[in-house]
């Protein structure tokens, strides 16, 4: 009894087999080229870049929620001294007439040593503030909801103490939101051409491979293998790429963000994190801040893997027309 001998498969079926056997050993892609390196870094300096300016808009962001709350919570009211005006009373009597006033919760006067604590970054630490016409404040706390009618109240100063003004601060809160409306818009558009210019790369380098693999592509194709086939190999070796890249990005990001936010923490007492801490807050973006970094890391690398799958998908349509016509 003989053994039969085994059943050799032709066509494109067994075509197709055999070129999935030889993608296993020898994939389509190269996972490692001088190429896919420069992609990496590229990818990751994007990605750098982005969470930083998706970190910056959410520091003015929070910065300017939280000097927006502040200022509205309180109004100032300023005495001028004038020749022949008893400060300390006009302070008093200007003190009194802006706590009668519902809707405010609270008002005190900035006694003399604070007046010149507030001046002494310029003008010195010995000042003798009755040598100088400097003005006098009241800080008056502000029921947030429900504040108080500064109309009447500024015409209500005035009448009883003439070198007194009311500053709601109304101009600033409006002036600060709409910097910070300005800041986030120009931020998310930054971010926005970030994303395009790293989807312009993938495109280019998903290109540049097929070039370098085009007989293989062909040949692939017309035996048989199916676009979504091909495009896979393509999608799962850039999301490969586009994770590690935009993973390294947004890992040196994060570290950037925790440098300056331990910097801000040992230089507290210093005028420059004083000052830094004013505008920017503590440096710290916070949990949102941080899911917004691992995003952008999702981000990139699904629009690193999508892209490549597209343009792929192109390709092979372009080719198939061409030859379709040419046949």
């Amino acid at each position: 009894m003989t053994e039969a001998a085994p059943v050799q498969r032709t066509g494109p079926k067994a075509a197709m087999d055999g070129s999935r056997r030889v993608r296993r050993s020898a994939p389509i892609v190269p996972p490692q080229s001088i190429a896919g390196r420069a992609l990496i870094l590229v990818i990751a300096i994007m990605t750098f870049l982005s969470c930083l300016t998706l970190g910056a808009v959410t520091l003015v962001r929070d910065t300017a929620t939280a000097w927006q709350t502040e200022i509205a919570r309180e109004a100032t009211v300023q005495v001028k001294p004038a020749e022949g005006l008893d400060m300390e009373a006009a302070l008093e009597d200007a003190r009194s007439v802006s706590a009668s006033f519902a809707g405010v919760r609270q008002a005190s006067i900035v006694d003399r040593a604070a007046t010149q604590r507030l001046l002494e970054p310029w003008l010195g630490p010995d000042l003798d503030i009755d040598e100088l016409p400097v003005p006098r404040l009241i800080v008056v706390t502000i029921d947030t909801s429900s504040p108080p009618d500064f109309v009447a109240m500024r015409q209500a100063l005035v009448e009883t103490v003439p070198t007194a003004i009311l500053d709601d601060h109304r101009t600033w809160v409006d002036r600060l939101v709409a910097m910070a409306r300005t800041t986030v818009t120009f931020g998310l558009a930054a971010l926005l051409l970030m994303l395009t210019a790293t989807v312009l790369t993938v495109i280019f380098a998903t290109r540049g491979a097929m070039a370098g693999n085009g007989h293989i592509i062909e040949v692939l194709h017309f035996v048989g293998a199916e676009a979504r086939f091909i495009a896979a190999q393509f999608r799962r070796h850039f999301l490969v790429t586009g994770m590690q890249g935009a993973a390294a990005g947004g890992a040196l990001a994060i570290l950037v963000f925790i440098l300056f936010s331990w910097w801000a923490s040992r230089n507290l007492a210093t005028p420059e994190a004083d000052q830094a801490t004013a505008l920017f807050g503590s440096f710290a973006i916070g949990a949102a801040g941080y899911l917004g970094v691992g995003l952008v890391v999702l981000l990139v690398a699904g629009l690193t893997a999508i892209t490549s799958h597209f343009t792929v998908v192109t390709f092979l349509g372009d080719l198939e027309a061409r030859h379709t016509d040419g046949g």
